[in-house]
Formats: C-alpha cells, structure tokens, sequence
C-alpha cells in the first residue's frame, strides 16, 4: 500500500508504458552484422531517460521491435546501476522484494524481468546504509552473502559498489 510519505519509485521498478513514458526514443541505422538486410530499414532503437539522461541502445536484431525490447531492457539494467533514490524508513523492503525472498535467501533466475528491480532496491538500500552490506542485508532480510550473490548477477552493479566503496576508503567485495 503506497503512503503519501514513501519515497517515489525507481524507474527500474516502472512497468514498461510507465517507463517510456519518461523516456524519449528514436530510431536509426546502425552498422554491424546482419547481412544483407542490416541496413535497409532502421532498425536501431536509442532510448534515453529524460530525468536521468541515462541513454541504452539495442541494434543487434533486424527487427525493430526486438531491438526496443532488448533496449528497455538495458535501460533497466542502467538505470538500476546508476540512479538511486530514497529508501523508505522502517521496514524497507517493496513487496517484489518480500515475494523473492524466504529465510535470508533471494530466490531470482538472472534472465528474470525483476532482476533489475531487485538490484536497484538492493542497491538503494546499500547507499542509504552508507555502503555497508551487513546493515543494508538486515534492512533487507537477507545476509549478507545473498545480497552480494544478487548483485554478482549483474557485474555493473557490483563494479559500481566497489567504485563507491574504494571512494568511501571501504574495502572491495569480491
């Protein structure tokens, strides 16, 4: 149930409408393989967050609805990685959170949808914990281990926390 006074939802978190709805996207051209069908239409998809600038692009496909899919899909990735947000006081967990999650353990299979949402709330959780695992593992019900194994699933994500923790003179996590 949403409160007045909980913090706005990471975009990460967004259905895909909600999410292009702060998004803009254009499409183009873009060399690479494909054979001799790649550049005959535009296929490529650019999507960028307007509030963020946070940018993803797909051109892999020759379709461009499967480049759009795979973009979004990036653009989860990025934005979970790049972008944190306030973290609820109290009980911190969302109820995608609580639904993945049973005796300390994080049940997620890495091609799942949720798993970029998953690891900007985990992520959040970490910054606002001022990067300590162990606090942000509580606030989440987790251990500590889990909350690592899940951030291993995207390695951006676990750059991105030891970048910030080197930062803060706080040791790596391997």
């Amino acid at each position: 149930m949403l409160d007045k006074n909980d913090p706005p939802s990471h975009p990460a978190t967004l259905t895909d409408e909600e999410l292009l709805q702060q998004c803009s996207m254009r499409t183009g051209r873009k060399a690479g393989p494909g054979g001799q069908h790649r550049n005959k239409v535009e296929t490529a998809v650019f999507i960028r967050h307007n509030a963020s600038g946070i940018e993803a692009h797909a051109f892999e496909r020759r379709s461009q609805i499967e480049n759009r899919r795979k973009a979004l899909k990036r653009l989860r990735f990025a934005l979970a990685v790049q972008l944190r947000y306030p973290v609820k006081t109290g009980d911190a967990r969302s109820e995608l959170w609580i639904t993945r999650t049973c005796g300390g353990r994080i049940s997620i299979n890495p091609k799942h949808r949720d798993l970029p949402s998953l690891i900007a709330e985990a992520m959040d959780t970490i910054w606002a914990c001022d990067l300590n695992i162990k606090k942000a593992a509580i606030r989440l019900c987790v251990t500590s281990s889990q909350l690592i194994k899940l951030l291993k699933l995207h390695p951006p994500a676990l750059v991105a926390l030891n970048k910030a923790r080197s930062e803060s003179q706080k040791h790596e996590i391997h």
